[in-house]
């Protein structure tokens, strides 16, 4: 089963209630959280959710890492394969569309070699210009690609563009697919968007209080520069930029709003509540039962 919905619908605890009633374990699909000590602004599962049932994925690399959509689909398909020997079953959930659908669909990446040369020009060009320009250029160049790179993420925007200066070729028209390793139920989980984004303010609000400033200033200390991919991200930015005195507190909070917003209407393109392969159920009233009753019925 996959779960699948915008930031803040309330995929966390839904599928652990969901894991613990049909014994099943938990492999993330958040492209944030493989990153060892950036649990607040990720909204990572908390220790204690992670207690309740067994959870994937998660906590895999260190923000200086590289990590690619490639080594995320061969890792996920262990950990499936894990999860089935053990006689359980596999929830994955996340809102990072590329990530679900290139393990649904059979996606084969791309194996162009890198060109450290090349991709060292073009991380300092995106560290010059900043990633939302650099993302600019790839738009011009490979509009499908662009589409589904997040504007903030550098490194991916960096991959796309050496792909097509290294073979003269779209990075996207180079993605092709195979059969799919398993077949999976799509459900989607959805709240009306002002109540949705009400759950981001009241998220973010909540970041803060738990830390997110101290976190980010651990980040810094351990020797992360915030040229990292991951420290790119929305809330990261935003207060290194108050760290750095070049933001206040709120106009961070503002910027994150806007960011996550704009966020949420991406991840809307890649999972459309048109798509007649998802099952797509309103948070009110609580879905579970319904999900269970379906899972019986599809099997």
């Amino acid at each position: 089963m996959v779960i699948v919905g915008p930031t803040a619908v309330g995929k966390t605890e839904l599928s652990l209630r969901l894991a613990e009633r049909i014994d099943g374990e938990i492999i993330s699909m958040d492209s944030r959280l493989i990153y060892r000590g950036m649990d607040i602004g990720t909204a990572k599962p908390t220790k204690a959710e992670q207690a309740r049932v067994p959870h994937h994925m998660i906590d895999l690399v260190e923000p200086d890492e590289n990590w690619s959509l490639a080594l995320f689909r061969k890792q996920a398909l262990r950990e499936i394969e894990g999860v089935l020997e053990r006689g359980h079953v596999p929830i994955l959930v996340g809102g990072t569309g590329q990530y679900v659908r290139a393990l649904m669909e059979g996606w084969v990446i791309p194996s162009q070699r890198p060109d450290e040369k090349l991709r060292n020009k073009l991380e300092e060009w995106g560290r010059e210009i900043g990633a939302p320009a650099l993302h600019d250029r790839l738009a011009v160049l490979d509009a499908d690609a662009a589409a589904v790179i997040e504007p903030s993420n550098l490194r991916r925007s960096v991959r796309a563009l050496e792909v097509i200066f290294k073979t003269g070729m779209k990075f996207s028209s180079q993605r092709q697919k195979e059969a799919p390793d398993y077949e999976f139920m799509l459900v989607g989980l959805n709240r009306p968007r002002a109540e949705l984004y009400q759950r981001v303010d009241e998220r973010i609000e909540k970041m803060f209080v738990d830390g997110l400033v101290e976190e980010v200033q651990n980040l810094l200390a351990k020797g992360y520069s915030e040229a990292n991919p991951p420290l790119s991200a929305i809330g990261y930015r935003e207060v290194i930029d108050v760290i750095r005195g070049n933001m206040t507190l709120e106009d961070a909070k503002v910027q994150m709003r806007r960011k996550t917003r704009e966020f949420i209407r991406r991840q809307a393109n890649w999972f459309k509540t048109s798509d007649e392969n998802i099952h797509w159920y309103e948070m009110q009233p609580d879905p579970l039962e319904r999900i269970l009753t379906n899972m019986r019925i599809a099997n």
